[in-house]
């Protein structure tokens, strides 16, 4: 690939890492197509548990390479790829450092935890550009920091530090200084003791949840998950007093 850098580790951890530093890891056409193209394959891979999302360089991603060239057209948009990550039926991390703007925003508010390193920025710049958000990614903004806050920093374009994307919600935690990747190991590790196919299931139930889609249990229908393998193995486990078939073993 040519802007990103993939890497799996035995657990079932995929490492996305968006590789354009000279750019700040603004996305082109080419990194829109890829992307769309990993995530598709990876959310139908079984060996795949977790997604950790991170950029390569100074920063997480500054949005959208206006200013560069060689882009190409008519590939995926942005709402597309946006879409295949926002639906990605595993746990998601972005590891945000440095800028974390406009579209490189909206792809953090895409995933399950957003972690900040102290240094880390975040903004909706596009009015500076004399540009309006569109639709679709003023939806992901609202998403990560609500309709209040929004109103404010899409209309300033101000820089939000750590600390207060830690209050405002767009973050879930500040990682520690030297002490990072074990923060995000012990989250990864919380991921992989759930069981996948449940946490699909739960994925998307939220997702019904937040579109105001009716409640299914009140239909009377049965749910059919808690007759599933997955199901029988964990109260199995429960009762035996192990770990379940799909939880580290060691």
């Amino acid at each position: 690939m040519e802007t990103l850098r993939l890497q799996r580790s035995a657990r079932g951890v995929a490492a996305l890492v968006l590789n354009r530093p000279e750019r700040g890891n603004a996305f082109n056409q080419r990194m829109l197509d890829e992307l769309h193209a990993v995530l598709t394959s990876l959310a139908q891979d079984r060996d795949v548990r977790v997604l950790v999302l991170r950029g390569e360089g100074k920063h997480f991603c500054t949005g959208a390479d206006i200013g560069g060239r060689g882009e190409g057209s008519g590939g995926v948009t942005l709402a597309q790829m946006l879409e295949a990550l926002d639906t990605f039926p595993k746990p998601t991390i972005a590891v945000a450092q440095g800028g974390c703007v406009g579209g490189g925003l909206a792809i953090a508010a895409c995933c399950d935890v957003v972690l900040a390193g102290e240094n880390a920025f975040f903004s909706v710049p596009e009015l500076r550009v004399g540009i309006a958000p569109s639709r679709e990614l003023s939806v992901y903004f609202m998403r990560a920091m609500g309709a209040r806050a929004f109103r404010r920093y899409g209309l300033s374009g101000e820089r939000i530090g750590a600390a207060d994307a830690l209050r405002l919600g767009v973050a879930h935690e500040i990682l520690p200084a030297g002490d990072g990747e074990a923060r995000i190991g012990q989250i990864i590790d919380a991921f992989l003791h759930g069981a996948p196919m449940a946490g699909a299931e739960l994925k998307a139930r939220i997702a019904d949840i937040v579109s105001g889609a009716p409640a299914s249990d009140a239909t009377g229908e049965p749910r059919g998950l808690e007759r599933s393998p997955e199901a029988r193995e964990g109260v199995a486990a429960y009762r035996e007093k192990r770990k379940p078939a799909w939880a580290p073993q060691d």
